[in-house]
């Protein structure tokens, strides 16, 4: 099954303990309040990643044959963060002895990894932040911006890159009382294979969502969008774990009940390990009966690798998630996603949907060229002419890391100084065609759109035609439809049970009084919860009706109208498609 992931234990006597506490911070909502649930949607990876490391360096003593380390995690999705409480622990060992670290902290969670930062460094705790928004920063800016200026100015240290192989070295730094304000390891990506894998405890994974846990199969990307911080944070050149490693983080799982996974790679069909992995987990579902279920990321382009769908329907992928993001040629030429070929998008969702595999695909809303009519047009291509099950809309947001974000800083123009609006969310820039006011419009009412009661019961009879469940997109298009239309926050927000407290309020913030946040908290539970009850009772009520219209199969559209196979070329293929994609096609077609 390959190598041991950790070296055995020291036999020598323990007599010191540094404690280490992982952070994952969430970010505020346009109240300023966190946004923060009962159970929440995925796990972090980078958590369970440096969950991992840390365990290692613990049974290796790597900090010394006389030091145990403790490991706390926290969610701040799922769960209050503790801060008294940890800084009572951390403060009684000493000031040398533990360290509180925010993990995988994404632009827009850096501003409340600041705030619970200030309240660590208050009491003399050291505190580390790393993340895609540093290490976004470092990659691709030729100064330090001002936000990581300051945070190494009131005493937070600041690490880039990947630790697999340096987390033990600042632990060390720690302990002898010369840590350091940054920590730059950009130029020093890890090979994975071998290395310690990605785990989280079950209190933690009790929190999710199904119980859901993620890792991450390879990380690098190889193509060139220029809004993607993937492939300068994580490189492009694909650095994958072998097949024995996934195959032992699946055992360690399903020996503690674990079935389900997000796998996070950007594009796990650019991993070079795909298939051995593949055919790896189809060994262990079908020799072994180990129930496995997953969810991939991957680009519209992969249904070109010979049996990569198949065989991904056969290791237990239920959903896939495509970076589509236009049916708009020249946009998606405009950034640089060259590996896009919109002609062949029903084709390759065909595919999919022949595995049995529910679509997702991500949407940007704010290509140069964008309008609110031309967006709402390419809404309706969408909802007509391609077989998609679900659609995540984005508003197209110029990340730290980005090639979209260095270009904007280089040229002087104007940002959104509040990380926290960089959540895909909230226009951070100026368009040449949609005021902020439009652009957010525009963005609503492409979820609105899609979201039509009436074509949802078009996805269903999709399903319901092709000799799929309908009930396995049901608990999708509620959580979709609840968290946009009910909770006002994007599906990858989301969760059950929204939590808020009094006090845990954005800095400048006005508090609300006891009476007036109780009143007003009850008045959102109920509403929110006769909403959510309404929402499923509704789409329950679809689902029956499609299923009594009439026998599989009787229905067919244009989404769903088979493709000719083995036509892959421009002209061919277009002859199938709408006039709508034929026409956006066709200035291609000519070049071609």
């Amino acid at each position: 099954m390959g190598k041991e992931k950790t070296v055995s234990a020291s036999h020598e006597p323990v007599n010191r303990l540094f404690r280490v506490v992982f952070i994952k911070p969430s970010h505020y909502d346009d109240e300023g309040y966190i946004i923060r649930w009962g159970w929440s949607c995925i796990p972090s990876n980078t958590l369970a990643c440096l969950y991992g490391i840390t365990q290692s360096l613990n049974q290796s003593r790597q900090l010394g044959k006389n030091i145990e380390v403790i490991i706390d995690v926290y969610d701040e999705t799922n769960q209050r963060i503790p801060v008294k409480s940890i800084i009572r622990q951390l403060k009684s060992s000493g000031p040398r002895e533990g360290i509180v670290c925010m993990a995988g902290v994404q632009s827009n969670q850096f501003p409340r990894a600041i705030d619970l930062a200030r309240q660590f460094r208050t009491e003399g705790i050291e505190v580390l932040i790393g993340g895609f928004h540093v290490s976004g920063c470092l990659s691709m800016l030729e100064a330090v911006p001002d936000d990581l200026k300051a945070a190494m100015e009131e005493g937070i240290t600041l690490v880039a890159g990947e630790v697999e192989e340096s987390l033990g070295e600042i632990f060390i730094d720690v302990i002898n009382g010369r840590l350091k304000r940054l920590y730059n390891y950009m130029k020093d990506l890890p090979a994975l294979e071998g290395q310690p894998p990605p785990i989280l405890p079950m209190k933690v994974i009790s929190r999710y969502v199904g119980t859901l846990t993620t890792f991450d199969a390879g990380r690098g990307c190889p193509f060139d969008c220029s809004f993607c911080t993937i492939i300068n944070v994580q490189g492009k050149k694909s650095r994958g774990r072998s097949a024995d490693d996934i195959e032992w983080i699946i055992r360690e799982n399903h020996r503690r009940g674990i079935t389900r996974y997000f796998i996070t790679d950007d594009d796990f069909a650019r991993n070079r390990n795909w298939e051995s992995i593949f055919d790896r987990m189809i060994a262990l579902r079908e020799k072994e009966g180990l129930k496995i279920s997953f969810t991939l990321q991957v680009d519209t382009a992969c249904h070109r690798l010979s049996r990569f769908i198949e065989k991904a329907g056969k290791a237990g992928c239920t959903k896939v998630f495509l970076g589509m993001e236009s049916v708009n040629p020249e946009s998606l030429k405009a950034t640089g996603k060259k590996q896009n070929h919109v002609e062949e998008y029903r084709e390759m969702l065909q595919a999919w949907r022949r595995s049995n595999v529910v679509t997702y695909a991500g949407y940007i809303i704010g290509f140069p060229n964008d309008t609110y009519e031309s967006v709402m047009r390419d809404v309706e291509i969408l909802k007509r002419e391609l077989p998609l099950d679900l659609v995540e809309f984005f508003v197209l947001t110029p990340l730290p890391g980005s090639e979209d974000h260095q270009t904007l800083v280089k040229n002087r123009v104007w940002l959104d100084p509040d990380m926290n609006k960089y959540d895909t969310e909230h226009p951070c820039q100026k368009h040449p065609k949609l005021s902020q006011e439009e652009w957010i419009r525009t963005y609503q009412a492409a979820w609105k759109s899609f979201y039509t009661f009436e074509h949802i019961k078009t996805i269903f009879r999709r399903r319901w035609s092709e000799g799929h469940s309908i009930g396995k997109i049901l608990g999708a298009m509620i959580w979709f439809c609840g968290a946009v239309f009910i909770e006002g926050v994007h599906p990858l927000q989301a969760g059950i049970i929204r939590r808020k407290h009094r006090s845990e309020r954005r800095p400048g913030t006005r508090i609300e009084s006891r009476i007036t946040f109780a009143w007003r908290r009850i008045r959102e539970v109920t509403l929110t919860t006769a909403k959510a009850i309404r929402l499923a009772l509704k789409l329950h009520f679809i689902r029956r009706k499609v299923e009594r219209e009439g026998p599989r199969g009787s229905y067919i559209d244009l989404a769903i109208t088979p493709v000719a196979p083995k036509r892959r070329d421009l002209h061919a293929i277009s002859v199938e498609l709408p006039l709508s994609i034929k026409e956006m096609s066709k200035s291609k077609a000519d070049k071609i």
